[in-house]
């Protein structure tokens, strides 16, 4: 049986995926402000650079009613330090936070623990001290920088290890300074 004149014909063909034309000069970063040379810069309160570190501030609730603060200590500081922590161990990784960042900070610091040392929490009540107003950010950067690298490359079972057998290993010599 023949089809009408106004029905499409089925022998019509389909437009397939086809490349971009090639680029004859490679990429390079000429805008302003393009990263160049010897990568991300790095300095005294240059900070620790990542992808999605905004990230922590969602994650940082998750701690809701399970952080233990001292007398005189803001919880709006201590979850600022936390995640100003976590920000800078996942920048090491290169990558976004993730909870194991801030449960890390937070062991550090002894906030996940009932009854921390007393020199502890001195130690971070003068450290913790405001940062999370924005005008303290050499205060917030004193904070990070107050912890070892070495121990931001650590998984959190052997960060809640050096805590419990030498809390002060965690630390890069004398932070309280």
């Amino acid at each position: 049986m023949a089809a009408p004149e106004f029905v499409p014909s089925a022998s019509i063909q389909t437009k397939s995926y086809v490349s971009p034309p090639r680029r004859d000069s490679p990429w390079t970063a000429d805008r302003p402000g393009e990263v160049v040379g010897g990568g991300q810069p790095a300095g005294e309160r240059l900070g620790s650079p990542g992808p999605d570190q905004g990230y922590a501030l969602k994650l940082v609730h998750q701690f809701d009613g399970k952080l233990h603060l001292a007398d005189g200590e803001d919880i709006h500081d201590v979850e600022s330090g936390g995640v100003a922590v976590a920000m800078r161990r996942s920048s090491i990784f290169g990558r976004a936070p993730v909870i194991h960042d801030l449960t890390i900070a937070f062991t550090i610091f002894g906030f996940l623990d009932p009854n921390p040392a007393d020199e502890l929490v001195a130690m971070r009540r003068k450290l913790f001290e405001g940062v999370h107003i924005p005008v303290h950010y050499v205060e917030s950067r004193a904070l990070v920088d107050s912890v070892d690298e070495a121990t931001l490359r650590k998984n959190p079972g052997q960060v809640e290890s050096d805590y419990k057998n030498n809390w002060k290993s965690s630390f890069v010599s004398s932070p309280a300074d």
